[in-house]
C-alpha cells in the first residue's frame, strides 16, 4: 500500500494480436496466460470508433520497490 494508505497500481497496455491481414484477431491465450502469471489483471479494453479492439489495459498491484 502506498503511504496514503490507498493501494497503488502498476497499469501495461498492450495491442491484441492480429492475423496476417492485420484485420481479424489471433488467439491472445497465450500472451493473457503470460500477463496474468505475472501478476497483471485485464481491466478494461479501449475500442476503435468503427468497432474492434485496440488495446487491452492490464493492472497489478506496484511492489514496494516500484513506489
Amino acid at each position: 500500500m502506498s503511504q496514503s494508505g490507498h493501494p497503488s497500481w502498476q497499469y501495461t497496455v498492450i495491442e491484441p494480436p492480429r492475423g496476417p491481414t492485420m484485420e481479424e484477431a489471433t488467439d491472445p491465450s497465450a500472451t493473457l496466460n503470460e500477463l496474468g502469471a505475472e501478476g497483471w489483471e485485464l481491466v478494461t479494453t479501449i475500442e476503435y470508433d468503427g468497432g474492434g479492439t485496440k488495446y487491452l489495459v492490464f493492472k497489478r498491484p506496484a511492489s514496494a520497490t516500484d513506489e
